[in-house]
């Protein structure tokens, strides 16, 4: 077994697989752990090839490289002389080119969230339609396969001919065939209704303190999460925002590349910020899951500087916390609360918080992280689209 840097790898038996995929199913792992840096993930690959030799002469690393590049799933940029890149087969390869710099493509991406949302969700088995319902039929937008009468105001899409053929073979006869509104048949439909997520991730230091990297299964959770609303119900919204010192949202897209910061922790700032974004959604339906292993300990005043206090609970700090949570509460905005800690008094903490938002609070390590929050997730959605 090796371990740097709070990763732990144990001795990996590959099924039957080419020697390509064998290694882009480690490097898949590798390229999260490292957050996009394709060379430190390409080292360690090196490393763990002379400790389980996972290649032979007859396919190398570089030939794995290379096949990475041909299939699309990374990029080489070049420096030209002014100091700026460009991709290759561009200018910068040409002869001024000084030396390039290999990076993860979109389509890599993509392949990492799916990869996440295998490995979080994989047993889920996906609908058909991709959308969660509100249980009520109306005037709605998805099919429940149920018929009922034709009732004015009913658009002419909705109506089963077949359904209605037949029922004015039966009610007229054939030989007097006629078709009327009273024969009419409407498939019926219910309401879509939508869901708007926020996301917060604790990029403080303590995400990667203590021997355990936490960092990774919560950036996985978020590209996990990303990729099912994306896939299976594409109606609903989901933004993602890190907080350290302070709060920022980063785009789906950003999330393989990202890192722990030399942050104290500003919850209220990350709340802030949250129920900004969801006040300009336009769903009914609002939640805010958010993930962190530390108390908070840092906010930033009216004057730009920021008052900070790593030492136990600081009151002020506190209930800055329990009046953002009651502010949520009042926009009717519940906050679920994913703590990876286990400290008496930080449980505490956010038990008196979860009370003033009427919310929830999972106490739980890095393991199974994904699964609850899939689990909270559907819930939510099925109680509050009731």
């Amino acid at each position: 077994m090796m371990t740097r840097k709070g990763f732990r790898f144990s001795t990996y038996e590959a099924p039957d697989q080419s020697p390509f995929d064998k290694l882009f199913d480690i490097f898949q792992e590798l390229i999260t752990h490292t957050s996009g840096d394709f060379d430190e993930a390409i080292d360690w690959l090196r490393e763990l090839d002379k400790e389980y030799e996972l290649t032979d002469e007859n396919y190398t690393i570089d030939d794995f490289i290379e096949d990475l590049k041909a299939k699309g799933y990374i990029r080489e940029e070049f420096e030209d002389g002014g100091g700026e890149m460009g991709e290759e087969g561009e200018e910068g390869k040409d002869g001024d080119g000084k030396g390039g710099k290999i990076s993860i493509t979109a389509k890599m991406e993509r392949i990492i969230r799916q990869r996440a949302l295998d490995q979080i969700f994989g047993k889920l088995k996906r609908s058909g339609a991709g959308n969660h319902r509100t249980g009520k039929s109306g005037l709605g937008d998805e099919h429940t396969g149920d018929f009922r009468e034709y009732r004015y105001g009913d658009g002419l899409e909705h109506i089963s001919m077949t359904e209605s053929l037949k029922n004015a073979q039966i009610n007229h006869g054939i030989g007097n065939f006629s078709l009327d509104e009273g024969d009419l048949v409407v498939e019926d439909t219910q309401y879509k209704a939508q869901m708007s997520t926020i996301l917060m991730i604790d990029i403080s230091h303590s995400m990667i303190l203590y021997g355990e990297d936490r960092i990774t299964p919560a950036k996985k959770v978020a590209m996990a999460l990303a990729e099912l609303i994306t896939t299976r119900y594409p109606k609903d919204t989901l933004d993602i925002l890190v907080f350290g010192n302070d709060a920022w949202p980063i785009p789906i897209k950003d999330l393989p590349y990202l890192k722990v910061g030399p942050y104290h922790t500003n919850t209220v700032a990350g709340l802030q910020l949250a129920m900004d974004m969801l006040r300009r959604k336009r769903n009914t339906n609002k939640q805010i899951f958010m993930i962190t292993d530390g108390k908070p300990s840092c906010l930033r005043l009216p004057d730009g500087t920021y008052y900070k206090n790593s030492v136990g609970l600081d009151d002020y700090i506190v209930e800055k916390c329990y009046n953002m949570a009651r502010q949520a509460r009042k926009l009717h905005i519940p906050i679920t609360t994913f703590m990876i800690a286990q400290d008496p008094y930080l449980m505490q903490f956010i038990r008196h918080f979860s009370e003033a938002n009427k919310g929830k609070a999972f106490f739980t390590g890095v393991k199974g992280l994904g699964e609850m929050i899939f689990e909270d997730y559907e819930n939510n959605r099925r109680k509050r689209l009731k």
